[in-house]
Parts: C-alpha cells; structure tokens; sequence
C-alpha cells in the first residue's frame, strides 16, 4: 500500500490547498493519517427550543419556517432564516454564506448546532453548524475529532480529506510491529488503531487506539536515538589526553570547593577525554549551580595536553563574559585564552585568525563568529557550547567540523526533569549538577496584583539608594490595541516620571540591533544603568551581581520555566535579592504557577511541575536537537508508556533484532520516523 502519494490525489485538494497543507507538515497520504486529533467533542443531546441555554452552545432540531434571504452590511451578506419545533421558534443567523438562501427552504428539517445568544432584540442561533438529521442521530453517543487548524483550513475539509485517506487505505496498512512484541504489550492492531484515532466508536476504543500510537512514536524514538548515540559514541577519540599539570592548581587556587555533584561531572567528563572514544556530553545545572568552573576544568586539560579548545556562547556580552571569567582562572596558569566576536575590527579578527591558525591561541572563547569559515584551528580537541538551546543543530555541527572529531560538551542552565533528561538528551551522555554551593542566598519570590504597583515604586527606589540594580520585565516591545499588557517602551517611559530622575533607566528588547543590546547589556553591566526595562531577551544573559530585584509584569503570560530563568538574573551576589511577579489573573493555572514560584527555587522541581501543569510542548527544544516531534504521545501522561518502550528498544538493539525477517517493517520506519539523520547509520 503505497501511502506516500501527493495529497493532491485527494478531491478538493488542488495546488492552493497543498500549499497550504505543506505549512502543516502534510504532504502526503501517510502525513494525514498520522495527523492525529488534538481533542474530541462528544455530540451533544438535542435540546428542544424552549430549553435552550443563553449563552452556551446548544443543539436544536426543526423545520425551517421563514424563507431565508440575505442582508448586506458593509462588506458581508448576512443569511436570517428561523427554525421551529413544537415548542417554540428561534432565529438563525449565518456570515457569508449567501448560498444558504437557497438551500434552507421552508419545510426542510435540520439539526443546527451553535451559541444562542439576545442580539438587536431577538434571539437567535449564531453561525450554527448544520447538520444532517439521520447522520446526528447515528452519532449521538460517538466521538467528534477535533483537529489543529491553520489560516484557510476548516474542520470540514481536514475532515474530510483524512477520511478520504483512511478510503483509499481500506485497512491495507502494513503493521511494522511484530506479532510478539504487540502480544506482550497488549497493543491494538495498526489499522484498527490508525481508523479509531480518526473515527472512535466510543472512549474506550479511542484509548485503546491511543496506546499503540504513543507506543509506536515511542519505541520508534527510542530505538533512534539510541542508534544514533550508539553511532556517535563508536566515533575513536583522535586526542591523546593524559593527566592535567594544571588541574591540581586551578583546584587549589579556587576560594571554594566543588560540590559532591560538581566533582562527579568532573569526573565524568575527565574520563571521557581520557577513553578511547569522543566525547559527546550534556552537563546540566541549574542557574548558579557552578557550571563554568567545570567548563574551565575542561579547558585547562586539554590545554595541558598540547591541543587547542573553544566555547561558543549565544551572545556577544555572555561570550565577552566567560571570557573575563575563564581568563582570570587560567591566565595565571599560562594558558592563553582569547577572544572572537562580531563587534571587533577586520583587524583584530584576522590577527585572532592567524594566531588561532598556528597554535598561538590555546582556548578561543566567544559568539557564532567562532564557526565562521576563515576560523581555522591548529589541532581543535574540545568544542563547548554554552545555553545549547539557543543553537540550531547546524551551528554546532559546524563547530564541531572545525577539527577532526572534537569532543563535544554542552552546558545548559535550563533545567529538564531528571527522568527525563537521558530521552532528550538521547543521542547524548547526561551529566547533571543538582546540588547548589552552600551559602548562595534564596532569592525571596513574592506574587502581587497591579494595585501594588506604586509600593513596588518606593521598593525600586530603595534598592537603587542602597547601591543596587533592578530588572523589569515586561511582555511586549510596543503596545497593542488589542491586549492589555505591559510593554517595554511605554512602560520606560512611565516609570522615568514616577521615579527620581538621577535614576538612570534604559530599556533593551530582540528588535533592538546587535551592538545597542550589547551597548547596553555592557553599560548594566558596568552599573552605569540602575533599571532596565526588558522582554525575555535577558533570560539568557549576563552574571550581574550588584542586580538584586526583578519585577515580572504580567507574570501569567510566562511559562514555570521562563520565570525561573527570568529569576535567575538576580540573586549571583552577596546581596539579599527578591523577586516581584505581578499579575491580575485569576486563572486557576496562573495562580498554581505563582504558589510554585514562591514555594520553590531548585529548576529541577520547578520544572517537573511546569511539565504538569502545561505539558511538553517544545519545552525541551526538540526542534532545536534536530529530533522528530512527538504528535500524540505526551511525555508527561505517558510516562509509563514511555519506560516500557525505552526497555524494549534497549532489549531490540542488544539482540539485535532489527536484522530479523519479522522486524524488517520496523527498521524501515525507524529510518522513515528519523529520516537523514538514521540514514547515514547502516542497519
């Protein structure tokens, strides 16, 4: 069965609609059948007329009693009709489809579904579906899907071009699970379960569906990701790495001592330098877990074994950070570390290039100028990417195309639940840092509404008289006519007239040019600015210890993740620092999120929960790993699902199944699911 045919096969599908479709992913037959529904709608009970609900979705069935005709208002032609049953009449009103007239004729009956509502002194039935009378009544207790939409794409046509697919199939899908695997897992049969996820006969088979294909997305990624890694980790490290001279002296000359966590990583990544293959590491840590330090061990090792190393950061002010940092550890161990990054002159770059060419340079340090094709390294050993998220795939196999098979470490401040890092992170080794250096300070989160805005002036004011710097965050750049939130302009604005003007206030946001956020990232910096006004755009940014307050407008518009990222901008000094959240929701969720973030500092705890009350999404950038997303399996309400399959792809690759006669429509969608990436690994 050859599923892989051009929707344009489809009726009604021409090259407009394709077009359109593409933008959803669907290019193909098998695209639409594995473009599952976001939601069902259960066929409500029809309501007679005098029982109807204001305001609210109802159902009525009757007979057209008014000749239809249509009205034009400025540019749209209203069709009025009414419907009548026997206890009553209403009006029904329909936009744009002027067609109508025609086709509700007095004496038709028809089912009609929509919000009932008292306008221009009637009542009416608003943009009501209509519905076949017979075919209502076959479906009254069956599952309606709901699909994802886009712009010129309606339920009905998605509708009916999916059950057109599943026509043209008629049930001659091939099952690539074996017989064994579906009997120990008690999974439905692929057909059955492409044509229930589509058209459930009720709840329970809809599950039963449901199952197998999280299943199938699981195991399919699983056994991927471990073919990759297995691929990966097979690559022999091309460095001979012996002990560090140095090692011993960074330690000694730190004014602290690594954490139990820190010093297992450490451990990790030495032995992985030192082994026969490549490294290719994810060390993650929450904001302040001391992450760098361990970047710097890496660094002097490899320098101390006569080879050249690099770290690329996301910005030009994190780079130019790290390189103050790392250089004030290493420097005095004679290692030389320097710098790359866009702002500097054609000159400097070039004598960066030369020196870096003939091993002058030992660490290089700075933004994506780094991969840029005149950077040529002598003998590159270590590639190290910093807030890794904020990367493309591309980016840092360019970097790592720089030498010959470097070893990769990644560092990422973003947490991801622990169960769950080795599946993200499935093509790598994990490595987590889930223990804070003693001493740190919690910084004190607190949740207000809007009414509370003229104390929080006062509060401002105070840290700034005693030396300190604030962050505000606001959610928009520019104000918008049709939402009522916080923008960073208009509100730079209102807060300079509030506010003592020795106050220096500047704000910074993503539309802003390269060198004036870098301008004024370094001018905070330098505590030449006391409030900056700001989007996300500082979530990811610089070490600012003299920073001690952060204020969070319209907080409920900010996932659990980003507040926390948000929060960790304060609280790097010895200063006592606070966190503001301020919102006037009263959703149920929002209010959760804020207990949370009051409750809770550790990234990891916090973002178990935003996993809860949210639900993946890209939350762990899948997109960004180059990985498949997951179309119906959720990791979080899966989790168990999730455990088995990740069992069964392990005890698949160990006896190497995927070589047997029954496993050969399994292997092929694994390199299907995948698609370049499994490709260039012989199964």
């Amino acid at each position: 069965m050859n599923t892989n045919l051009p929707v344009t096969v489809l009726k009604g599908v021409g090259d407009k609609k394709s077009n359109t479709l593409e933008k959803m992913g669907i290019k193909t037959i098998d695209n639409l059948l594995n473009y599952y529904p976001r939601d069902y709608e259960k066929n409500m009970p029809v309501n007679k007329i005098s029982d109807i609900k204001m305001n609210e979705v109802n159902v009525i069935e009757g007979i057209i009693c008014l000749n239809a005709q249509n009205i034009r208002k400025r540019n749209i032609v209203i069709t009025k009709t009414k419907i009548r049953d026997d206890t009553g009449e209403i009006f029904a009103i329909f936009f744009s489809q002027p067609y109508l007239k025609n086709k509700l004729k007095i004496g038709n009956r028809y089912v009609l579904k929509g919000k009932v509502q008292y306008k221009y002194n009637i009542i009416q039935i608003v943009s009501p579906e209509i519905i076949d009378v017979n075919n209502y009544k076959m479906r009254i207790n069956r599952l309606k899907p709901i699909y994802p939409l886009i712009k010129d794409v309606s339920m009905n046509f998605m509708t009916s071009i999916i059950q057109q697919s599943l026509n043209y199939t008629k049930d001659q899908l091939k099952d690539f699970l074996p017989d064994d695997i579906r009997n120990s897992y008690n999974l439905a049969e692929y057909n059955y379960a492409i044509n229930q996820i589509h058209n459930p006969d009720n709840n329970e088979s809809m599950e039963v569906a449901r199952k197998r294909l999280v299943f199938d997305e699981f195991l399919l990624f699983a056994l991927g990701l471990n073919l990759i890694k297995e691929h990966s980790t097979d690559i022999p490290n091309n460095y001979n790495i012996d002990k560090s001279t140095n090692e011993k002296k960074l330690l000694d000359s730190l004014p602290y001592k690594l954490t139990n966590a820190q010093l297992k990583v450490w451990d990790e990544i030495k032995n992985d330098l030192q082994s026969s293959k490549t490294m290719n590491r994810v060390v993650q840590g929450d904001v302040g877990s001391g992450k760098t330090i361990i970047a710097a061990l890496a660094l002097t090792i490899v320098s101390d074994n006569d080879y050249q190393a690099c770290m690329m950061a996301p910005t030009e002010v994190l780079a130019k950070q790290h390189f103050e940092s790392v250089t004030k550890i290493l420097n005095p161990l004679g290692i030389n570390v320097e710098l790359l990054v866009g702002s500097m002159t054609k000159k400097q770059k070039e004598e960066t290039y030369e020196k870096l060419k003939n091993g002058e340079i030992n660490i290089l340090i700075g933004t994506h100028a780094v991969i840029q094709e005149k950077v040529e390294f002598k003998n590159l050993a270590l590639a190290i990417t910093d807030e890794q998220h904020r990367f493309g795939v591309k980016q840092r196999e360019n970097l790592s195309n720089k030498g010959n098979s470097p070893h990769i470490l990644v560092m990422s401040a973003t947490p991801i639940p622990r169960t769950l890092a080795l599946i993200v992170y499935g093509d790598m080794d994990v490595s987590i840092i889930d223990e804070m250096p003693p001493g740190r300070q919690k910084i004190e989160t607190y949740t207000v509404n809007t009414s509370y805005r003229e104390r929080i002036y006062s509060f401002i004011e105070a840290q700034i008289n005693s030396g300190r710097q604030v962050y505000i965050i606001c959610p928009m750049v520019e104000e918008s006519e049709t939402l009522e939130l916080e923008s960073v302009i208009s509100y730079t604005e209102k807060i300079r007239e509030k506010i003592s003007n020795k106050i220096k206030v500047e704000y910074i946001h993503g539309k802003m040019k390269a060198k004036d956020k870098n301008s004024i990232m370094e001018r905070f910096s330098n505590n030449e600015i006391d409030i900056l006004v700001s989007t996300t755009v500082i979530e990811v940014g610089v070490n600012v210890p003299n920073a001690t307050l952060m204020i969070i407008e319209n907080a409920e518009r900010f996932g659990l993740a980003g507040l926390h990222q948000l929060r960790g901008r304060v609280g790097r000094g010895k200063h006592q620092s606070y966190c503001v959240l301020i919102t006037d929701s009263k959703n149920n969720i929002t209010k959760k999120r804020m207990e949370i973030m009051c409750k809770y500092t550790d990234g990891f705890i916090i973002s178990e929960y935003d996993l809860k009350l949210r639900g993946p999404g890209d939350i762990f950038g899948f997109k960004q790993h180059g990985l498949p997303e997951f179309n119906i399996g959720d990791i979080f309400r899966d989790m168990d699902i999730l455990k088995e399959a990740n069992i069964l792809a392990k005890d698949i690759l160990e006896k190497e199944k995927l070589f047997q006669e029954e496993y050969k429509y399994l292997n092929k969608k694994i390199k299907k699911y995948f698609d370049k990436r499994i490709n260039q690994i012989s199964l």
